[in-house]
């Protein structure tokens, strides 16, 4: 027969895991016990401008009867009474523990390690430190991606009519060990205690529908189960019956911990961002159960939707979840990372960055719960959540590289079913073979691999240089899918400084000329040197060299900016050996710093060593997936190596986010037409904008796209009807007309004379009707005509045989 309990009041009977099944306490061993302890008389009142009283608080209490500094009610004597009893450790008390692999998902893990931010990687950027992180209300989606907004209900609605934290996601907070299960078809106790290391647990709310905490919040019900317990929404009865959260804290078992769990966060209270829920106040309220004081965080309400709300409502037909479109998931966390780099220039870590801790209202994005946001140096616990928490939480604790990493996984969620993320990929993403989001935007796959990279040193730098790729990874995967150009500025690299093969040669173009045409990395204005080299952008090689070297011997401080552009100067001049020199300097002095990266890259690459080049430049689009430059670079490396499907790609992608890269124009125009798609090279050069310096010979390389190497068999009217349009059309000097008309001409004779494949009899070239007689006399008068505008005797000569060759024979 079971043991009852002999407890005063209790009639439940001890388990097998030697806990009582109704008060979930030991047996009592002799005398019954007291009650709970009593809730404290209230504390006489404190006039205005009497001190505080707390321990560690040096405020004075305000007209309104709160403390200026703590913000709590003043720390008066309590009448004379027994002490109350010490009271049990909530649920929801911090324990320091190491990150556990067994936790659930939906759990968060605890480490009792902290650490400092690691230092930038390998492959670092230059990027403004942290970021205040502005927003603008309605900025959702940065006018790149449009997010339907999610209106607010009515709070009342969100209550809990039941509020109940299921069994399974019911663990221990100190050892993570299952509690309150089932046990012989009975429902596993709300409350009680672990049986692997006896510390107290309760799921049950502390509060009540019309409880008044802290004489000001009166609750309406609970919202839903946390990390640190049950979090309730209340109504302000002294601001206008403001809807308000509650949020329980740590470590307030006793008056003196609760004093100092409030000191502890009362920098909450000056985080004041429009991406974050803003915390009002700090109050306290007795444990009904234990007497002990409670404290509790007010924060403001967020209606609208959690994001694992928004991503759960989107199901297929069968009932699996569909991920979320990337380009809505990146424009959430483009909202999301100012937020996080506001923390992180106030030396906070925000440690727990998952769907579940942001919300949309209307078109806003919110980051909620604010009880994980420590101080970067703080050694109290950490808490995250398992499948979203970075490795080195455990022994290096938490940093900005860390939130970021956050981030990364909370993307990665959204955007395809990733299965096994909280146990086999915990610390790891499946590759493009096996997701097709992937394979689909490699520079998104790219941008997640970088965050989470398992060496801090080596993930962004800061939340605004991740926002910056961000943007960039989106603004290509919108034009992937519209084939709409979406142009923006880089803060890295400049344009490109020239095109090489605008003729459309029928090989690569040369290694040096292509590397020196490529976009360079934008000066660094901080450089002690930068003034006096911008004055140098207009000169020659040689005066550029002769003026840089003067520059170096006067001395002074070391200037990256002036040997970058003195290695630069040596390519331009054809001395790699000199190049060379210098770039082995400047990685001895700057190891893995990006721009000496990429400059090793040109170097390779402009002495023909295309597979060494194209390294150094994986490296840089690793770093950078939303630039532009790397994947040019690539392009250009590709197409040198023969690997004509990988230049083609990354010419397409760069020219398909913007236009003004017309080298990446006419190079996917090389590669199309060496493969024979003469379609796909004139789309390439006819979708040069207007307004390039670069359109009239984008215009000319189309036309000669349509008819050179093509065989006077194939038929060529309608080939040659539109190229005899387009090339009237252009505004051109006399010479490069003539010149073009004769290929044009040049192309229809032979075809004719080849018997003129489905010539239509009204067909015209040039305004001359497709017949030999009138193709020759054209053809004559053109050559004629470039005789007359040559300026060289023998070019002249060979005109003029040219047009003997192809006038109409006569009798005469």
């Amino acid at each position: 027969m079971a043991e009852a309990c002999a407890r005063t009041g209790c009639t439940g009977e001890i388990d097998t895991d030697g806990y009582c099944d109704e008060c979930g306490l030991t047996p009592e061993r002799g005398p019954a016990a007291a009650p709970s302890a009593p809730v404290p008389a209230p504390r006489a009142a404190v006039p205005a401008g009497g001190s505080c009283g707390r321990a560690g608080c040096a405020g004075t209490i305000d007209p309104d009867g709160y403390c200026d500094e703590c913000g709590l009610t003043a720390a008066t004597a309590v009448p004379a009474a027994a002490p109350p009893a010490q009271a049990a450790p909530s649920a929801s008390a911090s324990v320091s523990a190491p990150v556990s692999a067994s936790a659930s998902a939906s759990t968060r893990s605890r480490s009792g390690r902290s650490g400092r931010s690691a230092r930038s990687g390998s492959v670092s950027v230059r990027s403004a430190k942290g970021g205040t992180g502005t927003a603008r209300r309605g900025n959702l989606g940065a006018g790149l991606v449009a997010i339907a907004p999610v209106p607010s209900p009515d709070p009342a609605l969100a209550v809990l009519a039941d509020p109940q934290v299921p069994e399974h996601k019911r663990f221990c907070s100190r050892c993570e060990q299952p509690v309150g299960r089932e046990q012989d078809g009975r429902p596993g106790r709300p409350e009680g205690f672990c049986v692997k290391c006896g510390t107290p647990y309760s799921f049950s709310p502390k509060l009540s529908r019309g409880d008044l905490v802290g004489g000001q919040y009166e609750v309406m019900g609970c919202l839903a189960h946390g990390g640190l317990g049950w979090i309730y929404l209340a109504v302000d009865r002294r601001v206008n019956d403001r809807w308000v959260v509650l949020k329980g804290l740590l470590d307030t078992g006793d008056e003196d911990a609760l004093a100092v769990a409030i000191a502890e966060r009362r920098f909450l209270a000056e985080v004041d961002h429009p991406n974050i829920v803003r915390i009002i106040n700090f109050v306290e309220h007795p444990d009904a159960r234990t007497g002990a004081a409670d404290g509790y965080i007010v924060m403001e309400y967020v209606g609208g939707k959690s994001l694992k709300d928004i991503a759960n409502e989107r199901r297929a037909p069968d009932g699996r979840r569909e991920p979320l479109p990337v380009e809505q998931a990146l424009a959430y966390g483009l909202a999301a990372l100012p937020a996080l780099g506001y923390l992180h220039a106030r030396g906070l870590v925000y440690c727990d960055f998952k769907l579940d801790n942001v919300i949309q209202s209307d078109d806003m994005l919110k980051i909620i719960d604010m009880g994980a946001v420590r101080r970067h140096d703080d050694d109290g616990p950490i808490y995250g959540t398992v499948g979203y928490q970075a490795p080195e939480i455990a022994t290096t604790g938490p940093s900005p590289a860390s939130d970021l990493y956050t981030v990364a996984r909370t993307l990665a969620v959204m955007t395809f079913d990733f299965r096994g993320y909280t146990d086999r990929w915990r610390h790891e993403l499946p590759g493009p073979d096996e997701v097709e989001v992937f394979a689909r935007y490699e520079s998104f796959h790219r941008l997640l691999v970088r965050a989470t990279d398992p060496d801090p040193a080596r993930r962004f730098a800061s939340a605004e240089e991740m926002a910056g790729q961000l943007t960039g990874v989106l603004r290509e995967v919108l034009s992937l899918q519209d084939g709409q150009a979406r142009p923006a500025p880089s803060t890295l690299f400049g344009p490109e400084l020239r095109i090489v093969d605008t003729e459309l040669a029928e090989h690569a173009p040369d290694p040096r000329a292509a590397a020196l045409a490529l976009p360079g990395p934008l000066a660094d204005p901080a450089d002690p040197k930068a003034g006096l080299l911008s004055a140098l952008s207009a000169a020659s090689p040689a005066e550029a060299l002769a003026a840089l070297s003067a520059l170096a011997a006067d001395g002074g401080p070391d200037s990256t900016e002036l040997r970058l552009r003195l290695l630069r100067t040596h390519l331009e001049l054809a001395d790699p050996a000199a190049a060379a020199g210098v770039l082995a300097g400047l990685e001895a002095d700057h190891p893995g710093e990006w721009r000496v990266v990429w400059h090793r890259g040109l170097l390779a690459l402009a002495e023909g060593r295309a597979e060494e080049a194209a390294e150094s430049f994986e490296a840089l689009y690793d770093a950078f997936p939303g630039e532009a430059a790397p994947k040019l670079a690539l392009a250009v490396c590709a197409e040198l190596l023969g690997d004509h499907p990988v230049a083609a790609g990354y010419y397409a992608l760069v020219n398909g986010v913007d236009r003004s890269f017309v080298g990446a124009a006419f190079g996917l125009a090389r590669v199309r037409l060496a493969d024979g798609d003469r379609a796909g090279a004139v789309a390439a050069l006819e979708a040069v904008p207007e307004t390039s310096a670069h359109w009239t010979a984008a215009r000319i390389g189309a036309v000669r796209a349509r008819l050179r190497g093509r065989a006077a068999t194939e038929p060529l009217a309608a080939e040659l009807a539109d190229s005899s349009e387009r090339l009237a059309a252009l505004t051109l000097d006399a010479r490069r007309r003539e010149e073009l008309a004769v290929e044009v001409l040049d192309s229809a004779l032979n075809w004719v004379l080849a018997g003129a494949a489905g010539r239509p009899a009204t067909l015209t070239v040039l305004g001359h009707p497709a017949a030999e007689r009138e193709l020759r006399l054209a053809l004559e008068h053109s050559y004629r005509m470039l005789a007359r505008l040559s300026d060289r005797a023998e070019t002249r000569i060979e005109w003029v045989e040219r047009a003997n060759r192809a006038r109409p024979r006569t009798w005469v």
